[in-house]
């Protein structure tokens, strides 16, 4: 007989630590098994030095509030973003408080959010921008100023060298945070092997098949050698693989997953650890993307925190490889075409010509060429203080679509079976960030028979849970200053 476990977690990233983490709270007697490829957690999109780290909250990010054809700025989407990562702050003060994480200096610090334009229109775009959000609940204490002094203040590494007839604007908040995703993996998967979970690295799952009874039967394999594990059946699979996720749920024969694909974009960042560059820097920036470009190209200049050492990280800078996973093969992308997703896919490239121009350019780029984004945001840069280094893979979400048959889609997207037996997520950014909404609502969609019983265990975690916080400023008030003072992230 194989074994029976109640929660099968493939994928060892903070996606599947936070599913485990919140059903192990909501159901302390289920049995839960990690199963991870690699020989450690966290090690492709939530490594650290895979992501920019930024507590996606609408702060600084301008592709969240785009500019309307009347000249007015859209805030719905940053406000749904912010709206997000409070759950997960509130999620993650609940863990710090009850003991299930530890110190939160250790994988979040407080990071100020910039953002930064240069240029007439960029400028009038910012300043419209800020009078936008200012007065939101959400975005409280955000400043602005076109002061070029005032912006030194803020950031002094990047106005020295800056031609005195440009035109600059910026806007800074400080109470945004850097977060270290891998660290806080590792934490919850650790507490949850405390608490009886199993993990198992160095296991690849290899198919996956709905038997007569229901349950799920994972066929397995050591990663290094190839050689056989004894088959683990699940009563619920969770499929949390990053890239590898479309994959295994194209194996497990779902017909909510047909019509889906993927396209994998990589990426670089230039880093540096000089100690007098880094202390020169002390927030996260982001610029405006190109006109034309897609959102994953907006450049920033991040200040990365891991196991307390500062470095500086600008980016990104996009490539292709048609791996899904930076440890992946050449050929995942075409193992992943099929019947049912082949014209949505070549619909969705053809209507995205302006990503694969984007793409093309950034291919056949200098490295001269490169360093001079760079200079748009540090003047005075030095190449010798600068290496490249490669973030992770991103494979964004390829899907049909009713009236354009198919479509290129950023962000992240949830897929499960009508049952509810099985489900994956598919996508990328904001996804770590929104790791607790996003997961919150798959349990929602999954065990929606348990929600009663688990309702109120949810709100003891997540206070606000059911409720938006920027229909009342008093409970975004407290809120912010509640999870601020839990993860000793006050500016």
């Amino acid at each position: 007989m194989n074994k029976t476990v109640d929660v099968a977690l493939i994928g060892g990233g903070i996606m599947s630590a936070t599913l485990g983490t919140l059903l192990k709270k909501l159901q302390p007697d289920w049995d839960i098994e990690i199963f991870e490829r690699l020989g450690d957690l966290a090690q492709e999109s939530s490594n650290p030095w895979n992501n920019a780290g930024t507590g996606h909250s609408a702060l600084c990010e301008l592709n969240y509030t785009p500019q309307k054809s009347d000249g007015s700025i859209e805030i719905s989407s940053a406000v749904k973003v912010n709206e997000q990562f409070q759950v997960s702050r509130q999620f993650w003060s609940h863990l710090v408080g009850d003991g299930s994480l530890p110190e939160p200096s250790s994988f979040i610090n407080p990071t100020p959010h910039m953002s930064f334009v240069w240029g007439e229109t960029n400028v009038e775009y910012l300043r419209k921008r800020f009078e936008a959000l200012k007065d939101h609940p959400l975005f409280a204490g955000m400043q602005y100023s076109e002061d070029p002094v005032v912006i030194h203040g803020w950031a002094p590494l990047m106005m020295p060298g800056r031609r005195k007839s440009e035109p600059v604007a910026a806007t800074y908040i400080p109470s945004g945070t850097d977060v270290d995703f891998g660290a806080l993996s590792h934490h919850m998967v650790d507490t949850l092997v405390e608490s009886g979970a199993q993990l198992n690295t160095g296991i690849r799952v290899t198919n996956l098949t709905k038997q007569r009874d229901g349950l799920w039967k994972i066929k397995l394999r050591h990663d290094v050698g190839e050689t056989p594990v004894e088959p683990v059946t699940a009563r619920f699979v969770f499929v949390g693989a990053g890239g590898y996720a479309l994959n295994l749920l194209q194996k497990s024969g779902i017909k909510e997953i047909r019509g889906f694909g993927g396209f994998p974009v990589s990426g670089e960042f230039l880093r540096t650890d000089n100690p007098e560059v880094v202390a020169a820097h002390s927030a996260k920036v982001y610029g405006k993307a190109a006109v034309g470009s897609p959102p994953m190209s907006v450049p920033h200049l991040d200040l990365r925190v891991v196991d307390g050492q500062g470095s500086l990280m600008f980016g990104p800078y996009a490539g292709f490889s048609p791996k899904f996973l930076k440890t992946g093969s050449v050929l995942d992308l075409f193992a992943s075409i099929r019947w049912h997703n082949l014209l949505p896919m070549i619909a969705a490239g053809v209507s995205n010509l302006s990503l694969v121009k984007y793409l093309i350019g950034q291919l056949m780029a200098s490295r001269e060429t490169k360093f001079a984004e760079l200079k748009n945001f540090v003047p005075n840069a030095k190449p010798e203080d600068w290496y490249r280094i490669t973030a992770g893979q991103r494979v964004q979400v390829m899907k049909k679509h009713p009236k354009k048959i198919g479509v290129l889609q950023f962000g992240t997207e949830v897929v499960s079976s009508a049952d509810g037996s099985i489900a994956g997520l598919l996508g990328a950014s904001p996804g770590a960030s929104t790791a607790v909404p996003i997961m919150l609502g798959l349990v929602e969609k999954c065990f929606p028979e348990r929600m009663d019983e688990w309702r109120p265990k949810i709100e003891k975690m997540i206070p606000s849970f059911g409720q938006q916080l920027s229909d009342s400023p008093q409970l975004a008030h407290d809120t912010l200053e509640r999870t601020a003072k839990a993860l000793n992230i006050h500016p």
